[in-house]
């Protein structure tokens, strides 16, 4: 017979929520970096100078261990 066959394959995508809340703020500790903070806490390591502009922070190499960081 002529028949075709076609298979669907569902696709999962995944979306952040437009309203998604900024992550809390974060205290660093002795080790950390800001390209690991970003990563932890946004998911993406590479917004660091981003992040380290909102903060103030001239060098992101140098972080202060008690020094708080803020995402929004």
């Amino acid at each position: 017979s002529g028949e075709e066959k076609t298979e669907k394959k569902a696709v999962i995508v995944e979306e952040r929520p437009v309203s998604a809340k900024a992550p809390d703020p974060y205290t660093v500790k002795r080790g950390d970096t800001l390209w690991e903070i970003c990563k932890l806490r946004l998911g993406d390591g590479g917004r660091y100078k981003e992040i380290a502009k909102l903060n103030g922070i001239s060098n992101p190499n140098f972080l202060v261990v008690g020094q708080v960081i803020r995402f929004e």
